[in-house]
């Protein structure tokens, strides 16, 4: 019998499943080996399932040879191909991880509507129709009942128990999946998916993030003309676009002006660029394409995940677990937070990120004592699962974490603002005379992102060393005193900024630092032979493009030199910031190429309005009186 979600959402990991014997073997090994257990021990079955406006959906269906019990079914749904195609080819494993196919599952994949082998119509991030009045009325909640309804029919010796997962855009089949679920659908877990193409992936605050939409839609967005195996056009997934050049910083800024990109290198056959060059703003466009308010009649379990440094979905995890929270009481409802990059938690032991440790193999530990316990417990009635509210990582401090809810209670309110000769204090100004600080901002002379050349978004930015930005004329620094005991940051993070510009058009970058002390040791949480003194470590960073911020679906210029309010979220953390060491803020105004660049003049939509000619150069001020005080807004936990 299932426990209740009350029972379950305690503080502690009490108890979990423990996987067969063979399981943790199975981890270790490469790729022929699992593809060799796989072939020896499941039998694959290629289908074409109709769904209920008659499109059929190309899935593959493994199912255990052991015919002597029965076994659930597991579910990932993708955009991304379920290569190898042929009922003689088997994949590199099976499930989310090595340990799921000695564990014994039904394990299905499915191309999804008008992807590769399946028939229908593709749509980005499809949107959801709440009200289906006919069989027509089709999007991916009716899509993933049709698919486990023909499963149940049609596939022998399962329990009756569905599952499903996925990571990214499969990330966000799952969420969808629950969305007025079949009653057979037991277990969801959406990890790193994608919620709002507003803010994930794509735009931050509409700021819009370059090289990584550019190198995903220079592949994903090329048509695939009927079914197909193959990328679309030549595309190549496991290829890069051919750039000409390792360093991206020069091949964007050689770029010029975003309309350059059709010209010069889509060449019109990605379609959803074009979409996006329609439409500039928070549109009915983007808001369809948005599954959060959507996330009602909830009734599987959830179990939400997401990585502290995932550059691509942070903003999903969090949302989708509040979504589902606030609109489905009593429902199980977890979220799970690592100090991993994007799916870092299903690859590699997650011990580290660039320069950064953690201090123990994170994603092992979740592999094995949280995700497969979640779907062992519910599929399988296997193990006494009592797993909390919030499992969350601890950077900084490097252990985990568990509350009862997410963000934890009993945090306590604090203000750190933008004092003169750059300190960052929890005192409010005293002055009522205007004082600021002020920097030139350059779009011909962007700050980079990165000290790497990379020709993309690297997976380590998150928590590279930032002392390459501090350096530069056109980057305000602020800092604390040193702090004397160690300081806990949990759940939202507030940048609450008074700003001018004498342009009319700017973005506005902030990033929280952690600055490690002149005599910083291995042992404080980076890399062995990296040079740690003063490390300054990005903890949390984001953008909003100046124009979205009273709102997103109506920009506004600036007016020149009028000092102006600016709110931006930086999503949620949990750092500390130990004794010895300082909180540092960083304000700039490029961050390139990972977002494109403002050009300081306002234009109406910056996709195809602005040429080289409104691209200035622009002075920027950041306000620190008493009556237009700049300041950081944290909750600090104070509970050990």
């Amino acid at each position: 019998m299932i426990a209740t979600a009350k029972s379950l959402r305690r503080a502690l990991l009490l108890s979990a499943a423990i996987p067969m014997a063979t399981a943790p073997i199975l981890l270790g090994q490469d790729s022929r080996q699992r593809q060799q257990y796989a072939r020896e021990h499941y039998t694959k079955r290629e289908y074409r399932i109709p769904m209920r406006d008659g499109a059929r959906l190309f899935t593959a269906v493994y199912t255990p040879k052991d015919t002597s019990r029965t076994y659930p079914i597991l579910i990932r749904r993708t955009p991304y191909t379920v290569s190898p195609y042929g009922e003689e080819r088997y994949p590199s494993g099976l499930g989310p991880a090595g340990a799921y196919a000695p564990e014994g599952y039904i394990f299905v994949y499915q191309d999804v509507r008008g992807t590769f082998m399946s028939e229908g119509q593709f749509r980005n991030m499809t949107p959801h129709v709440a009200n289906k009045r006919s069989d027509r009325d089709v999007d991916e909640s009716s899509d993933a009942y049709d698919t486990i309804e023909w499963l149940l029919e049609n596939i022998p010796n399962h329990n009756g128990r569905v599952g499903m997962w996925g990571i990214s855009y499969p990330g966000f089949y799952a969420a969808a999946s629950m969305i007025d679920a079949h009653p057979a659908l037991k277990a969801v877990s959406p990890q790193a998916p994608i919620a709002d193409w507003w803010y994930d992936d794509f735009h931050h605050h509409g700021a819009f993030f370059l090289p990584h939409a550019f190198n995903f839609l220079a592949i994903f967005g090329q048509e695939r003309p009927g079914l197909t195996t193959q990328w679309g056009q030549g595309a190549d997934w496991g290829r890069r676009y051919p750039h000409g050049t390792p360093d991206g910083y020069r091949f964007f800024l050689d770029l010029g002006p975003l309309r350059n990109i059709n010209e010069r290198h889509y060449k019109g056959q990605v379609a959803f660029w074009d979409s996006i060059v329609a439409h500039p703003n928070y549109d009915e466009f983007w808001q369809s394409r948005n599954i959060v308010p959507h996330l009602r009649n909830v009734a599987p379990a959830v179990m939400t995940v997401g990585g502290w440094f995932d550059a691509e979905d942070l903003y999903g995890p969090l949302n989708i677990y509040r979504s589902i929270e606030e609109k489905n009481p009593g429902v199980f409802n977890i979220i799970v937070m690592g100090p991993w990059v994007h799916g870092g938690w299903n690859r590699g032991n997650g011990e580290s990120i660039g320069d950064a440790r953690f201090g123990s193999e994170t994603s092992v530990f979740y592999r094995d004592s949280i995700q497969l316990p979640f779907f062992d417990y519910f599929l399988k009635d296997k193990g006494e699962l009592e797993l909390p509210e919030a499992y969350v990582f601890e950077t900084g401090a490097n252990r985990w974490r568990t509350f009862d809810q997410w963000p934890p209670a009993g945090l306590e309110p604090r203000s750190l603002y933008f004092q003169d000769g750059g300190r960052l204090s929890t005192a409010a100004p005293a002055t009522g005379q205007e004082t600021w600080d002020e920097y030139v901002s350059d779009p011909a002379r962007p700050v980079p992102y990165t000290a790497d050349i990379a020709i993309g978004m690297t997976r380590e930015y998150m928590v590279d060393d930032q002392r390459f930005a501090a350096r530069r004329p056109d980057v305000l620094v602020y800092r604390t005193d040193v702090l004397e005991q160690d300081v806990t940051l949990a759940g939202p993070v507030i940048a609450d900024l008074w700003v001018s510009t004498s342009g009319s058009a700017s973005d506005w970058i902030v990033k929280l630092i952690d600055v490690f002390p002149p005599d910083a040791r291995n042992h404080d949480g980076l890399r062995r032979g990296t040079q740690m003194g003063g490390y300054q470590m990005m903890v949390r960073s984001e953008v909003i493009r100046g124009r979205f911020r009273n709102s997103h679906e109506r920009p506004e210029p600036f007016v020149p030199n009028q000092p102006t309010k600016v709110i931006l979220p930086l999503q949620d953390v949990l750092h500390t910031f130990q004794q010895g060491h300082q909180i540092m803020v960083q304000i700039q105004s490029t961050w390139f190429p990972l977002v494109d660049r403002n050009p300081h003049r306002y234009v109406e939509n910056i996709y195809r309005d602005a040429t080289e000619h409104e691209f200035i150069k622009a002075t920027q001020r950041v306000y620190r009186s008493r009556e237009h005080a700049s300041l950081i807004q944290v909750e600090v936990l104070t509970s050990k």
